[in-house]
């Protein structure tokens, strides 16, 4: 299983136990104090040997959006379109409207919670509530 961190992390502390031992440190030790088995030091000290190159990490590049970059720029415009222009009684955006929008235009099947993900961290839209009020409330009187 792939350790967490990025490439560039998972590479820095390949050439660190690389170092250690080779300033005599043995591997059980530099294992033990970076978190790793023993024979990942042992194999990193062997591929040092053929150059700092083949100790680089490669990035974890993960599944492929299935929403491009342009259909999440329309996303986002038929978003600010408002949800009354999709049919909807109130001006609301909820995850189930969300992924009802892009059911209906992209064709894609997401589960709401993914929908919110997506338009939290792509679009860096917040959820928020609307503000209740009573209906007795008298703007004009509050005004003055």
């Amino acid at each position: 299983m792939r350790p967490v961190g990025t490439a560039e992390e998972l590479q820095r502390r390949r050439l660190r136990a690389v170092e250690l031992v080779q300033q005599g440190e043995s591997p059980e030790d530099v294992a033990r104090f970076l978190g790793c088995g023993r024979s990942s030091v042992y194999t990193w000290v062997k591929l040092a040997r053929q150059g700092p190159e083949k100790l680089a990490a490669k990035p974890h590049a993960g599944p492929k959006p299935r929403l491009s970059a342009e259909q999440l720029r329309e996303l986002e415009e038929l978003l600010l379109e408002g949800p009354k222009a999709h049919g909807w009684r109130t001006e609301l955006w909820t995850a189930g409207r969300v992924q009802e929008v892009v059911r209906r235009h992209f064709g894609l099947d997401y589960h709401p919670e993914h929908v919110r993900k997506i338009v939290k961290r792509k679009l860096g839209w917040t959820s928020q509530k609307p503000q209740r009020r009573a209906r007795e409330r008298d703007e004009a009187a509050i005004d003055h």
